[in-house]
């Protein structure tokens, strides 16, 4: 069709306006159809004498998108480690035009960072952040949605999900005895309800219930509504903790009143004293799940708990439970050579109750 013509793998329109000026305007897309459906729809507006409402985009850097991006990101529950990516960024790119981002600059931001020993893990999430900050940008009106386009052709690296460290019972035992007073408790709600750490650190009196016994969690990760049990060994430690009347969190800086931060300091102490090596934080959740399943407790209750969305994250702690496949087959035997499992199954379910109701520690 006469008007349509490109500008690198963009269409372009161009048609005479009311006043018989030649209009140019971009289609925002690399099909050619949709710039033959927005020439039609320009010039029968000139016909019917409506001036076409063509949406100007300013040429925005990104210190301009950070800015805007970081005050909007306060409402999320992830600001404190996103945060930490888009000043990042905004490090690097700061003054660079949006308009100027392809796929090429941000797959040479993955090889630098993966030079400077990131993991991939790491670059993948502040790869996320860059592709959610064009995102917020093109519907800002603050760059074309072909920049983002080409931002999103950038691929997310491999991870490698296999890494379980966990905790035996008596490691668990020395760290909690190396922890120092403030960390003492952190460290026994990770290990007893496998929260991440900053549902821990975040934590409010008004979510925890200790006459009825659970935690609320209402707003998780995962955006869904979550209830632990506490078990003896937690309430023990939470009704050790002395609440301040003017502050809401249980684990608080008592400088400021306001929820902690960060462990990582007091915890690599704890770490260090105790002779534990390669472990971080949250290994804590997986020893916790580790432990539930070779208890015998089943994948479906351990997500639950953990507050999965799906049962792929769980799977990884199924092969923790050998000695429940091998009474799982010695129910079928019994199927098979026609003999009675019903007390099979009674001494299985027995024996899963009385496991579940102990401490972990």
């Amino acid at each position: 069709m006469k008007g349509i013509y490109k500008r690198g793998n963009v269409y372009w329109v161009r048609y005479a306006g009311l006043d018989g000026h030649i209009i140019r305007e971009s289609s925002s897309s690399e099909k050619y159809r949709a710039a033959e459906t927005l020439l039609i729809r320009r010039r029968q507006g000139i016909k019917e004498g409506k001036a076409p409402e063509i949406k100007q985009i300013k040429n925005c850097t990104f210190s301009e998108l950070t800015e805007q991006y970081l005050v909007w990101a306060e409402r999320q529950r992830s600001f404190r480690s996103k945060q930490g990516f888009v000043n990042q960024l905004n490090e690097k790119y700061g003054p660079l035009p949006l308009r100027r981002f392809n796929t090429m600059l941000v797959e040479q931001l993955q090889t630098e960072r993966l030079q400077k020993g990131n993991k991939p893990s790491t670059v993948n999430r502040l790869l996320a952040t860059l592709k959610h900050m064009f995102s917020k940008a093109v519907e800002w009106d603050m760059v074309e949605e072909e920049t983002l386009k080409r931002i999103r052709r950038a691929r997310l690296l491999q991870e490698n999900n296999r890494r379980l460290r966990y905790l035996n019972r008596d490691e668990c035992l020395n760290l909690i005895n190396a922890c120092d007073a403030h960390l003492k408790p952190v460290v026994i709600t990770a290990l007893n309800t496998g929260m991440r750490k900053g549902e821990i650190l975040g934590l409010r009196w008004d979510q925890v219930d200790l006459k009825h016994g659970f935690i609320l969690l209402e707003i998780t990760k995962n955006g869904d509504r979550r209830e632990l049990p506490i078990n003896s060994t937690l309430r023990a430690a939470l009704q050790s903790i002395i609440p301040r009347l003017d502050v809401p969190y249980i684990f608080y800086d008592p400088r400021t009143g306001k929820a902690l931060q960060d462990v990582k300091r007091s915890f690599a102490g704890a770490l260090r004293r105790s002779k534990i090596h390669d472990f971080h934080f949250h290994d804590l959740r997986h020893t916790f799940a580790s432990h539930l399943v070779m208890a015998g407790v089943d994948i479906t209750t351990v997500k639950e708990l953990l507050g999965h969305k799906t049962l792929t994250m769980t799977l990884r702690y199924a092969h923790l439970a050998p000695s429940h496949k091998v009474n799982a087959v010695d129910i079928l035997d019994g199927v098979l050579n026609e003999k009675s499992t019903a007390q099979k199954v009674h001494s299985l379910m027995k024996k899963d109750l009385a496991i579940s109701a102990k401490s972990l520690i």
